[in-house]
Order: structure tokens, then C-alpha cells, then sequence
């Protein structure tokens, strides 16, 4: 496995996040329910920063999968620390949707599970090649 993170653009991990994110954008603004958008968002969300991170830089899966997933706990850690209020952004709703508002550990939970499965599928396809 490749240790070294080199930049080179990938189509295939740009366009899968793009059709992560237009469902996230779906998610937030026509799901009200009490699962798919609290915790299949934030298990898509980690996906959605890991093929982004993969669509521009290249190198090992681990590497690119631990940072992903440091990536989306540092923003659950801000949601604990009320950065949005510290900001002064309470009232701005696209602040709250982006950085999230509150946080839950099962959130923590849900991101783990998403890097789970990056890990699982890379290794799969690493596999059949």
C-alpha cells in the first residue's frame, strides 16, 4: 500500500462526492425524521469529506480515512463547544446546518461507521484489482 499522498485529481471520487452531496443538500432540506437525517446524514457527511479529500489526493487509505474521520470529530468537538454562538452565527441558518449545532455522541458514532465502511469498500475494490 502506498504510504505517500500525492495530489492528482480523480473523476470518480469528485463525482461520487458530488451525488453524496446533492443527497446531504436533499437530507437537510426535506427529511424531517428522527433517523435518516440525524444519523444516516452524519454517517454520509464523513463519506461525502473522505471521497472530496480523494478526489484531489491520492496515497494511502488509512491515511486518507484517519483524516477524514479526525476531520468530522474536530467539527463535532466545535458543535460541543457552541462555536456557532462564539461566532456570533445562532441566528444564521446555514452556519448551523454546516457546522451542526449540538453535540451528540452518536454522531461520533455514526462518522466512525462511515469510515468503517470507506475502509471495508476500499479494501474490497483494492481486492478484485
Amino acid at each position: 500500500m502506498n504510504d505517500k499522498l500525492y495530489w492528482k485529481f480523480s473523476v470518480r471520487y469528485f463525482v461520487l462526492a458530488i451525488l453524496i452531496f446533492l443527497i446531504e443538500v436533499f437530507i437537510a432540506l426535506y427529511v424531517r425524521d428522527r433517523f435518516i437525517r440525524p444519523y444516516f446524514g452524519d454517517y454520509l457527511v464523513v463519506i461525502l469529506v473522505y471521497c472530496g479529500v480523494r478526489a484531489v489526493l491520492q496515497g494511502s487509505v488509512w491515511k486518507l480515512a484517519i483524516g477524514s474521520l479526525l476531520f468530522a470529530y474536530i467539527v463535532e468537538t466545535m458543535q460541543y463547544l457552541r462555536i456557532v454562538d462564539r461566532l456570533g452565527l445562532a441566528d444564521n441558518i446555514i452556519a448551523k446546518t454546516v457546522i451542526g449545532y449540538g453535540f451528540e455522541w452518536e454522531d461520533i458514532f455514526a462518522y466512525t461507521l462511515g469510515i468503517v465502511t470507506v475502509i471495508l469498500v476500499e479494501f474490497f475494490i483494492r481486492r478484485k484489482r
